[in-house]
Formats: C-alpha cells, sequence, structure tokens
C-alpha cells in the first residue's frame, strides 16, 4: 500500500539565499581591501616637524626655527594659556592674540623669518578639544607688519600632552 500524501507534502523554505550571501561576501572584501582605515584622521594633522624628542617628521630637516611654545591648561569653565620663557597667562582667545602679535613682531624685528617660527601648543591632559581650537585660531590670526606686508606664523603644530 503506497501513501500518496507523503509525495504531495511540499516545504516551501523561501527563496535560495545563497547566491545573496555570495554576492555581499564579494562586496565585504572588496570594500575592505579597497577601503582606507581611518586611524590617522582622528587628531588635527600637521605636516610641521617637530624637533622636542626624536627626528623630525619624514625625515625633514629644521633649521635653525625658532621655537615658540604655548602650553594650554584647563582653568574651570575656561582655559589659561602660557608663552614659555613668559609670566603672562592669558585666559581668552583675543588677548592671546595681542600677545602672539606682539612676539611675531618681536621675532621679526630680530631678523627672523616667519617661516622659520614654529609655534608649538601643548595642551595639559584634561584639555578640552574646544580649547585647543581657540587656541589654535588664536595662533592663525596673530599677525605683524614686516616691509609694508601682513604676516602671520606658518607653521603651527600640536605637541604631546603634558602633565
Amino acid at each position: 500500500m503506497k501513501m500518496k500524501g507523503a509525495k504531495q507534502v511540499h516545504y516551501d523554505a523561501g527563496p535560495n539565499m545563497t547566491p545573496l550571501v555570495d554576492v555581499v561576501m564579494v562586496i565585504l572584501i572588496f570594500l575592505m581591501l579597497a577601503g582606507k582605515f581611518g586611524a590617522d584622521e582622528q587628531y588635527l594633522a600637521s605636516s610641521v616637524p617637530i624637533r622636542q624628542k626624536g627626528t623630525p617628521v619624514k625625515n625633514e630637516t629644521v633649521p635653525n626655527d625658532v621655537e615658540l611654545k604655548i602650553t594650554v591648561d584647563p582653568l574651570g569653565d575656561r582655559f589659561v594659556a602660557r608663552l614659555e620663557g613668559e609670566e603672562n597667562t592669558f585666559t581668552d582667545a583675543k588677548t592671546l592674540t595681542d600677545a602672539l602679535s606682539a612676539k611675531l613682531e618681536q621675532f621679526l624685528s630680530i631678523g627672523k623669518k616667519p617661516e622659520d617660527i614654529q609655534v608649538l601648543i601643548s595642551p595639559g591632559l584634561t584639555v578640552k578639544y574646544d580649547y585647543m581650537i581657540q587656541v589654535y585660531a588664536a595662533a592663525g590670526l596673530a599677525e605683524a607688519q614686516s616691509n609694508g606686508q601682513t604676516v602671520k606664523f606658518t607653521k603651527v603644530a600640536f605637541e604631546s600632552a603634558h602633565d
């Protein structure tokens, strides 16, 4: 005695997923091989060589650059910036810009070229990123007059955090 009902049972398993999985895997592998890992984009990029420790970036040599170091520390809901070698402190971007402009004029008066002046911004361990942007902007806005032309700092870089 044959059972006809067993042959009529049909399980609907849905569409075949194998081609879909194959295509997704090919796309995934392609993106992994063609994509760029963004590890170096987590920090502000700077192509300025820093002479503090070790060799300069990309084995570049820095000929007699003058370093102007700005240390930045938190102070309540604002920052406090100090220019290396000076006792004055600055708690807002405007006064810091004025002080950096005066420092740039001082460097120009002794015959230094703007491209020979390297500004290093050194943050404290707990300095907010917003404060770093304000200090960086202040360094970018500082300007002085030389031979009838307005000059600015051309090399502004970040140093690793200090204690």
